[in-house]
């Protein structure tokens, strides 16, 4: 609740409360906040309150200017792991009173309390707190090792042809859209199996103000590319199967390229935003289906092993019920997902802290004709 107590003070004297907190920098930081300060740089929609503008300013340079979204988009991709000059997490006294939100950063705040000559009735000391770089509200304030599960208004799909790569070639890949309509962002990871691929390059497509740098490369020896777009003011409409963005690999082994790559939340949050700000979820989608569509199959979980969550991924010929069951080396049931399909490849998160038991676990995925049992590992 964010009550706080400091019993048993000598009385009569003065005291100042500091609170702090500055972990998680990433907490609450998407790429809809880089969206929201485009917007309000661009003159289009302008951050209404002044704790906004002070969650804007994460440079604490004391305007919202791009450097902030230069440091907000490598948090993102995970190439920083902190803001260079500011905590996470910033706090206010809650009785000071703004002269307006434009002015906020030129107005100099309290962020400590003082009380003098403490007296036997106590004194309150009440803070707003402000997530540096979320401009949404969608910092995870309760529980900080994951944030709630998300409802998407609608899907963004990338699409690629599925390929048999053989070993030692150089493996050319294709991701384009069908839905791309009135999108103003979208981030993700992009995990392969770094057993069977090499990383070589990536080359920018036909999506405006996309290159090089909406992508990190922090996590590669992980099999994991990170990426954050978002087009500056407006959303993007753009053609049919227009190419998005090239890649390129090193095939180390042969391979399905169905069965070695996929789009999840591993590293970067998996997500999209279309122009009436509603999130959508990600999807990578194999054009060459048919080579696989007879068959039911359950994808190894990735990252493996894992310490905060992990994503199943598995295929299914029909539209079906699907049970996720977790259950330990004695065969005890751990923890059980449910929920409804339509064919095609999905994925299912799970979480390290909903895991009461850790080490060696199976999972095992049920339809109303197919099962199949893999192992991963909990850290």
């Amino acid at each position: 609740t964010g009550s706080f107590a400091v019993p048993d003070l000598p009385l009569g004297q003065t005291y100042t409360v500091i609170p702090e907190k500055d972990i998680e920098h990433d907490n609450g930081v998407t790429t809809f906040d880089l969206v929201k300060i485009a917007r309000h740089i661009l003159g289009i929609e302008l951050l209404d309150s002044p704790y906004k503008m002070i969650a804007a300013d994460v440079n604490k340079s004391g305007s919202v200017t791009t450097l902030d979204m230069v440091q907000m988009r490598k948090i993102i991709l995970q190439i920083y792991d902190e803001f260079p000059g500011n905590t996470s997490w910033r706090f206010v006294d809650k009785n000071y009173v703004f002269t307006s939100p434009a002015t906020a950063l030129d107005e100099d705040f309290p962020e400590v309390i003082t009380v003098e000559n403490l007296t036997a009735q106590g004194a309150e000391s009440d803070f707003y707190a402000i997530k540096i770089g979320d401009l949404n509200n969608s910092a995870a304030t309760n529980n900080l090792l994951g944030v709630d599960d998300r409802n998407f208004a609608g899907e963004l799909n990338f699409y690629t042809k599925n390929q048999s790569i053989k070993k030692g070639e150089t493996v050319a890949i294709q991701f384009t859209a069908t839905d791309f309509t009135d999108i103003l962002g979208f981030q993700f990871s992009l995990d392969f199996d770094e057993n069977t691929l090499e990383f070589l390059e990536i080359q920018e497509g036909e999506l405006p103000e996309l290159s090089t740098d909406n992508f990190g490369f922090t996590h590669l020896q992980n099999g994991i590319v990170t990426s954050s777009w978002h087009n500056f003011g407006q959303p993007v409409l753009l053609d049919n199967r227009k190419t998005i963005f090239s890649m390129q690999f090193k095939a180390l082994a042969d391979a399905e390229l169905k069965d070695i790559i996929r789009i999840n939340s591993a590293a970067t949050m998996a997500e999209g935003y279309n122009a009436a700000e509603e999130l959508l979820a990600i999807r990578l989608q194999f054009d060459d289906a048919g080579i696989h569509a007879k068959d039911f199959e359950l994808l190894q979980n990735r990252p493996n092993p894992f310490a905060k969550s992990t994503e199943i991924g598995f295929y299914l010929p029909d539209a079906s019920s699907v049970n996720l069951t977790i259950f330990d080396l004695s065969g005890k049931v751990v923890k059980i997902y449910s929920d409804n399909f339509e064919a095609g490849h999905h994925t299912m998160t799970v979480k390290n802290e909903d895991l009461p038991t850790k080490g060696v676990l199976y999972y095992r995925l049920e339809t109303e004709q197919y099962t199949e049992t893999r192992k991963m590992i909990a850290l």
